[in-house]
């Protein structure tokens, strides 16, 4: 054997036991993941597989250097705020919003100092989780679904499939921040289109149904014949 290859073969044996304990004390990362969901939605499954291949392709395996907590709750914001308590508890490496503006809301609720990452969220500036887009601030970061012109071209949209309609009625939770920019972007285009809205304040499913139902009520007009009932669904 050459003097050469002898020395790169002792050298790579006697780093073969660095290599090995580096391995072992490796520090295995937490991840908490908050989901506004049941564990048995098909979409939300989809997406949380989704987010472990894309870890598993940088590096991060579970069970080996990661560990990733998940937390199936629904919408109800008592159980929400349960749940992140629980994820943020062990101050893990990084919490994750995966459904929107409801578990982002409740994860800064129960931490300001572990790093969290959403997704899904319409207007992160208005709903207060960071200081802008540019320059986020705080200890939350992540990806918008859409810039609010979109909300305008809803209206747009509606104006085209129902021309006649002047009056819309535009359902909304007052308890959402977000919903105060796409509620702006409608009202900048609505005079151009010649039609008026009224903004619905909504909390619930009960509260969604009385709402439509009053506006449809109030919608309603009959042409020539009673039985033709001509009404604008707002």
């Amino acid at each position: 054997m050459r003097r050469r290859e002898f020395i790169t073969l002792v050298g790579g044996a006697a780093a073969w036991p660095m290599v090995a304990r580096a391995q072992q004390n490796e520090r295995v990362r937490r991840i908490g993941v908050l989901v506004a969901s049941s564990a048995d939605d098909a979409e939300f499954q989809a997406r949380v597989a989704a987010f472990n291949e894309g870890l598993a392709q940088l590096g991060w395996t579970e069970g080996r250097n990661v560990r990733i907590d998940t937390r199936w709750a629904t919408t109800n914001a008592d159980e929400l705020r349960k749940h992140a308590a629980e994820l943020a508890a062990p101050t893990p490496d990084v919490l994750v919003g995966a459904s929107g503006t409801t578990t982002v809301a409740a994860l800064l609720q129960a931490t300001r100092t572990v790093p969290i990452v959403f997704a899904i969220v319409v207007d992160p500036v208005g709903a207060g989780f960071v200081a802008s887009l540019a320059r986020p601030g705080g200890n939350a970061t992540g990806f918008t679904m859409f810039e609010y012109g979109m909300a305008g071209k809803w209206l747009e949209l509606l104006k085209q499939i129902a021309p006649g309609v002047t009056r819309a009625a535009v359902l909304r939770d007052p308890a959402i921040a977000s919903g105060i920019g796409q509620f702006g972007a409608v009202q900048a285009v609505a005079p151009s289109l010649g039609v008026e809205l009224s903004p619905v304040d909504v909390r619930d499913a009960r509260e969604i149904e009385r709402a439509v139902t009053v506006e449809i009520s109030l919608s309603c007009r009959f042409g020539p014949r009673r039985e033709e009932a001509i009404c604008t669904l707002q």
